[in-house]
């Protein structure tokens, strides 16, 4: 069902109209539908399946912000959410799939809900992220108002998915934390949208470096996703 993935990633890239952006995820949640039918499970396990995953959080997460009174004046919002999903598409198409049952050490409730929140949450960053770029080139007040919303979502998401792994670390380590550098870098990102959030307190002289903060936020994400992986060693890294 590969061809789904790519199908999704093509148009999510050519998503200039919300309803080829809908059809795009409707591919894509088809696509992860298959094969957590076809294994039993999420499929939550190795690059291709995450970065799948991600694009389609991606995809869900933004429709109700591309169908939004609010960001009707943007035009180039659908294809940005698109063309973020896409790319997330595109990068799972080159790594293989991962055909396994889960290890015990994962085969748990509270993993797959750590990680289906974690990603519901980075998405909203990426949610986030893209309306500050809209604020920074002229959106309004409005799309300021939807980043902050998107990143209040995306932070409680988060927060839910640090107590579900705490709980899943108890029964896989004995544990609720271990010093490694995901955990490392997870507590550096909620700490980091924690003061953000508060940051929207400070009024109107504080409201482009909000809107720069949230795209500073996205990258931070993508750190303690893929760059934690790929570049430090730890219990978390696909």
């Amino acid at each position: 069902m590969k061809w789904l993935l790519i199908t999704s990633a093509l148009l999510f890239v050519a998503s200039i109209r919300r309803p080829i952006f809908v059809a795009a995820l409707g591919c894509s949640l088809a696509y992860l539908a298959s094969r957590g039918m076809g294994l039993g499970r999420l499929p939550l396990i190795g690059p291709q399946d995450t970065l799948a995953f991600f694009s389609g959080a991606l995809g869900l997460m933004g429709l109700p912000f591309i169908y939004s009174r609010q960001t009707a004046g943007v035009r180039w919002f659908c294809w940005g959410c698109g063309a973020l999903a896409g790319l997330f598409a595109a990068l799972a198409l080159p790594f293989p799939t991962i055909n396994m049952p889960l290890p015990p050490i994962l085969d748990t409730y509270w993993f797959e809900l750590h990680v289906a929140l974690a990603f519901f949450a980075y998405a909203l960053f990426g949610i986030a992220a893209l309306l500050g770029v809209a604020f920074l080139q002229g959106g309004g007040k409005a799309a300021l108002d939807l980043q902050y919303r998107a990143a209040l979502v995306g932070y409680s998401f988060f927060s839910l998915s640090m107590v579900s792994g705490g709980i899943w670390g108890y029964y896989a380590w004995g544990t609720y934390w271990l010093w490694t550098a995901k955990e490392l870098w997870t507590s550096i990102l909620w700490i980091f949208y924690s003061l953000y959030l508060h940051l929207r307190l400070k009024g109107q002289t504080w409201e482009r470096g909000f809107a720069w903060l949230g795209i500073v936020g996205f990258l931070v994400t993508l750190f303690t996703y893929l760059g934690v992986s790929m570049l430090m060693r730890s219990s978390h890294s696909f």
